[in-house]
């Protein structure tokens, strides 16, 4: 990372805006490099750890950055697909909040993942927004939610997806991704064991 924050310095800009643009020099899928990132254990998976798969010495600090934006994303395909199951219905679009989506090449990256438009609105701050939202209409201000969000939300910038891109994370993500945890669960568990011996 001292070699990015010298760059930056150097370029005028900030070391997240200097590895975001790099993030453009590293192909989809990372040439193989995969990162799986189940840090918090939950009911479901009581034993996960995340993982790295695919390290090889054609490989850079900046794949690695990408990869760990694409195993995030995977993961929130996962929970994408889990509530169209649940709600019986698909997503058309899908809006980012939060420092990620400052990011013009996460915003892509993100479009061509999920094989949807994304869309960023007027803030990066969605958390904030949602908050007053909330407030605004429990205090009367807007009567729903729905004029809410018409007052308070406005598009800035779309992002679409490339289809041929996204063929190739659905790939990963149905061939790849989906299989992971269940090859590596006998490892957790053995890790597990080891670490929590009585």
């Amino acid at each position: 990372m001292a070699k990015e924050v010298i760059q930056a310095k150097r370029l005028g800009i900030s070391p997240e805006e200097l590895l975001n643009q790099s993030l453009k020099n590293v192909p989809e899928g990372c040439e193989g490099l995969l990162f799986q990132p189940y840090f918090t254990p939950n009911i479901t998976m009581p034993t996960a750890r995340g993982a790295i798969i695919g390290f090889s010495d054609a490989h850079t600090r900046i794949h690695l950055y990408r990869a760990i934006i694409e195993g995030i994303n995977f993961a929130l395909i996962d929970g994408m697909k889990v509530m169209e199951q649940r709600a019986g219905h698909k997503f058309q679009a899908i809006y980012l909040g939060g420092g990620g989506s400052q990011s013009d090449e996460i915003c892509q990256i993100t479009a061509h993942m999920f094989g949807l438009p994304v869309v960023r609105t007027q803030t990066y701050e969605a958390t904030g927004i949602g908050c007053a939202l909330a407030a605004f209409v429990g205090i009367g201000v807007f009567e729903s939610y729905e004029d809410g969000v018409k007052a308070m939300v406005h598009e800035k910038d779309r992002f679409e997806p490339d289809e041929k891109i996204h063929q190739v994370y659905d790939e990963l993500y149905t061939d790849v991704c989906k299989e992971i945890y269940g090859k590596l669960s006998p490892l957790y568990k053995r890790f597990h064991e080891i670490y929590h011996r009585e």
